[in-house]
């Protein structure tokens, strides 16, 4: 069996104007997922096929990628950190927090249901999309139980109030945080609010209190760094067991999504049935997008591919 993911194209080296686009509108997406509180970046990643590239790029950022650059050899830096991919990424991540962030957050507040129907619709068709995929042998089988009941415990868990910002916390929060925005389904933020920190750490940022800004920063790198390598050794050693396990966190994540949803509306009892219909409309848009853009990607997409005879290869499972 080959020692390397084959999920996803790679990315890290766009030669073509279709290639950065798709980039930079894969950035676009990350950063529309991360301005909804309980979706995850990472899901847009993993959706779009570019969540292997990410992680390798993150990985690229270590003690040789600062040698080279103290050693002024920028042209080796640029080959061994793929900024082809980052910048482009990154480009479109921070257009979509500009340019959207009034957008979503006005319609967050005044039609929640149907900005978490869409969401909600791009992640089941996801979890289709990778799950059909995987020999589902014993072990993907618990791997997606376990880490299903995990997740849905952790959407489930309250947001505290936390009088302690003292930097260890804000460190320790960062690390936390930023790792769990890097596995899909699971809101770096919402972590934030079971720590306690999102409030504190959001008021320094409109304050621009530096100091707590630059330890949590330093938590983040930290963690990014660190549990990047872990998600990418078990995806390159481990990968339907791996792929299983982020199946299971997007499926325990649809909780926050519902949660969120019923909250919003209280459905039939407040709106009627013409309110519901039209989120299921909105959710069944986002399914479709998500299958097509998988398709686009992979070429063998469940939903898709039947339509037009392909078919879809499963991923061997490594366990035993």
């Amino acid at each position: 069996m080959s020692s390397e993911p084959t999920t996803t194209k790679d990315y890290s080296h766009p030669k073509t104007a279709g290639e950065y686009a798709r980039i930079f509108f894969s950035g676009f997406a990350m950063g529309t997922a991360d301005i909804v509180p309980g979706v995850s970046g990472g899901t847009m990643a993993f959706i779009l096929g570019i969540y292997n590239t990410l992680l390798e790029a993150i990985k690229s950022l270590n003690v040789e990628a600062i040698k080279l650059a103290l050693g002024f050899k920028f042209s080796e830096l640029f080959e061994h950190v793929p900024v082809r991919f980052i910048v482009p990424l990154g480009l479109g991540l921070s257009s979509a927090v500009l340019a959207l962030s009034n957008v979503l957050g006005n319609l967050l507040e005044t039609q929640p249901t149907f900005v978490f129907a869409f969401f909600g619709g791009l992640i089941i068709a996801s979890i289709i999309a990778i799950a059909i995929r995987i020999q589902w042998t014993v072990g993907p089988i618990i791997s997606f139980i376990v880490s299903t009941v995990v997740s849905f415990i952790i959407v489930g868990l309250p947001a505290v109030e936390n009088s302690n910002h003292e930097p260890l916390t804000l460190f320790v929060s960062g690390m936390i945080s930023i790792s769990a925005m890097l596995l899909p389904g699971i809101s770096g933020s919402f972590i934030l609010l079971i720590l306690g920190q999102y409030k504190y750490v959001l008021d320094s940022v409109r304050s621009l209190n530096i100091f707590p800004l630059v330890v949590f920063s330093l938590g983040c790198l930290a963690g990014i760094l660190t549990f990047s390598r872990v998600i990418s050794f078990l995806l390159r050693k481990y990968e339907a067991l791996t792929i299983a396990a982020l199946s299971g966190i997007m499926l325990g994540s649809l909780r926050t999504i519902w949660e969120r949803i019923s909250a919003g509306s209280s459905l039939i009892a407040d709106f009627g049935a013409g309110h519901v219909v039209f989120a299921l409309l909105i959710a069944v848009v986002g399914f479709i997008i998500v299958s097509v853009l998988d398709h686009m990607q992979s070429g063998n997409n469940p939903v898709i591919a039947p339509i037009i005879g392909k078919r879809v290869t499963p991923i061997t499972s490594t366990e035993a």
